[in-house]
């Protein structure tokens, strides 16, 4: 069901509200909201889920066949439940979501009954989960679906990779799996729709989760037991030398896992970032190369006439080569000349996981060369590390570069626009 139009239950008017354009005017504010709120970190609770509530949220309540207005309040929710995870930090993002949810329905004209029911909705969703009305059971319903749905393992990882950006620390593999559990255990559905539909498959997703911890627990039981028994037998063949026992159990606990979820971070990071600069590079270039145009194709032909008009147009041409310059640096890729050596193979110096380091040598001497780092720990590592920096140092010439940019466009724009005011006005 898709909802058009109802008439206004205040007797003492004849308005009638569309609340199919005022739930697309929610859904456009919220979309440009998002884009223009971009966080790297929110691995789960970015746009795309807020679309699957939101799509989630129209399937519950056309079950239960709502209202224009009541359909309208629902899904207004589910478009802001989780904005407020944009603001600071992820504490309290319920309250958040509705103190930034308020003033724009306000401004739309929202009745401040209605306003008050999406804000119901909305904290509804904080956890644990304690709907009242039918509307508050939708969205809560509409936000957990995916507990009960096949992709509940690829959201879980995704959440799990989210709450480590923010904690900006590698969460235990084990502990956030018994998290999982004890939520899919303690958690109901509150709407029958939802639990003949979705309670079987949730059911299953638990199974999965507590044999896949049984599992992992039996390893980490048989690996403790073999080191400390190993440990006691090393002891009494050793005797006397505890120091050198302690570092050989500190080596094996390494948490390399750890380390390896730590570089994939990093890295996935980098390059978000890395697109991030990117994107605001091309939007320096395309308007300011729209300027040039402009300016060239009106003003330059009729500065005979204006000549008043010379002064500001330099200055403004001055300021959009300046700014272009910037950014294409920003962008212009630098490149190694492709080669290693054998020496630099023994020594690790060689970053053989960047394509400047070897894009000019043949398969044959890049796989060997490749096939010593990766039987060398030591060395591995030290590449990755290595190739973790080299990034920061990119990324942070990049950002210097598209931040002078954006200096030069703010205040020469401003120059400009202030030289042409100031000939026009006195000058012509």
């Amino acid at each position: 069901m898709l909802p058009h139009t109802q008439a206004n239950n205040n007797p003492s008017t004849d308005i009638t509200i569309n609340y199919e354009e005022l739930l697309k005017k929610v859904e456009d504010h919220v979309a440009l909201f998002y884009k223009e709120q971009t966080d790297i970190n929110l691995f789960y609770h970015n746009y795309s889920h807020t679309l699957e509530v939101l799509n989630n949220t129209k399937l519950i309540a056309n079950h239960y066949q709502l209202d224009d207005r009541m359909y309208f309040n629902v899904c207004a929710a589910a478009c802001f439940h989780d904005t407020g995870y944009h603001l600071k930090n992820n504490k309290n993002h319920e309250q958040k979501s509705v103190t930034l949810a308020k003033p724009f329905f306000d401004s739309i004209g929202i009745d401040t009954t209605d306003i008050e029911i999406i804000s119901n909705c909305i904290m509804a969703t904080k956890m644990p989960q304690m709907p009242i009305t039918l509307a508050e059971k939708i969205i809560c319903d509409a936000d957990l679906f995916n507990l009960g749905s096949a992709d509940f393992k690829e959201k879980n990882k995704l959440l799990k990779r989210e709450e480590e950006a923010f904690e900006n620390k590698i969460v235990d593999a084990l502990a956030w799996r018994a998290s999982s559990i004890r939520l899919l255990e303690k958690h109901t559905y509150h709407t029958d729709y939802c639990r003949l539909l979705l309670n079987k498959t949730k059911e299953e997703n638990l199974l999965v989760l507590k044999e896949r911890q049984e599992k992992k627990e039996k390893k980490a039981s048989l690996i403790a037991t073999k080191e400390i028994n190993h440990n006691k037998s090393s002891f009494d063949m050793a005797g006397v030398e505890d120091d050198k026992q302690m570092k050989k159990v500190n080596k094996k606990n390494l948490p390399l896992r750890g380390i390896e979820t730590m570089f994939k971070i990093s890295a996935s990071k980098n390059i978000r970032i890395s697109e991030m600069a990117d994107s605001k590079a091309h939007i320096m270039i395309s308007v300011n190369s729209i300027i040039i145009s402009v300016v060239l194709g009106l003003t330059i032909k009729n500065l005979d006439e204006h000549k008043q008009l010379i002064v500001p147009t330099i200055i403004l041409l001055a300021v959009n080569l300046t700014t272009i310059i910037y950014s294409v640096l920003a962008t212009r890729p630098k490149i190694a000349d492709g080669f290693f050596t054998k020496e630099e193979v023994e020594n690790k110096s060689v970053n053989l996981l960047y394509f400047g380091s070897y894009y000019n040598m043949n398969f044959k001497e890049y796989h060997e060369g490749l096939k010593a780092m990766m039987a060398d720990k030591e060395f591995l590592y030290g590449t990755l590390t290595k190739d973790t920096f080299w990034q920061g140092k990119v990324l942070g010439r990049k950002y210097r570069l598209l931040r002078t940019s954006y200096t030069v466009f703010l205040y020469g724009i401003i120059m400009a626009v202030a030289a042409f005011a100031i000939a026009v006005i006195f000058f012509s």
